[in-house]
């Protein structure tokens, strides 16, 4: 796991040194036309998923990334991905798997520099879960060890369970060479639905993360590569 946040973090100091290393192109008396901007579909991948499946051998994903610029400052988007994580607790040992879409719309706060197209955005997700929670193995707690440890070791699955939620987002986009971005985000997100297994709590939820019994509030994180495929150009 140490090694997966010191590659986190090298993604983060890039992200943001292109961002604020960037200064503006010059201008010549050539540069007549009203200045335009690219619209059309950027799609990628998720960066962190990936690097967590390498260094993490309880967890395993991917997630395919995509927006798309609808005006000037908005842009729809959606990340659609599979996911599957062991939690080995203290007393308990569940894995949680399964698949998720998160759609919404983000807003970009930044104004651009002429010929740039970076952002800084916040932005609305509704995400939905289909998964398998499996109970690998639990320990009845007891007042007293006199009896010993009495622990189940026989799984129990349970498949077809669903879950909703909804979630702010904050992130950045910058473009390092031509159509070709690295971007970084933050989430929040709170939970509106979910179905639970017959005797137990759902731990770890695809695509919205791990769960708790203080609170159905939830953090979420990405790091991702994407390209745009332009398709016009409007004014600026």
């Amino acid at each position: 796991m140490k090694q997966l946040h010191t590659y986190l973090f090298f993604i983060s100091i890039l992200i943001f040194s292109n961002f604020y290393g960037q200064e503006a192109p010059r201008t010549s008396p050539k540069d007549t036309l009203p200045p335009t901007e690219k619209y059309g579909f950027r799609a990628g991948i998720d960066l962190s998923r990936i690097i967590r499946t390498t260094f993490d051998n309880n967890y395993s994903g991917f997630e395919i990334v995509g927006d798309y610029r609808i005006y000037k400052k908005f842009y729809i988007a959606a990340e659609v991905g599979n996911e599957s994580l062991i939690r080995d607790e203290e007393n308990i040992n569940t894995k949680g798997s399964g698949s998720y879409i998160r759609a919404g719309i983000d807003y970009n706060v930044y104004d651009n520099w002429y010929g740039m197209q970076n952002s800084i955005y916040v932005g609305f997700r509704y995400g939905f879960s289909t998964f398998d929670q499996t109970l690998n193995d639990y320990t009845i707690f007891s007042s007293t060890n006199y009896f010993g440890v009495n622990q189940i070791t026989k799984s129990i699955k349970s498949e077809s369970l669903n879950a909703s939620w909804a979630g702010l987002v904050l992130g950045i986009k910058v473009e390092i060479i031509k159509n070709l971005y690295l971007g970084a985000n933050v989430s929040l997100r709170t939970i509106i639905s979910e179905k639970k297994p017959d005797r137990f709590d759902n731990l770890y939820i695809p695509g919205f993360g791990r769960t708790n019994d203080f609170s159905s509030i939830g953090v979420g994180y990405g790091y991702s590569i994407s390209y745009l495929i332009p398709f016009f150009k409007k004014k600026k």
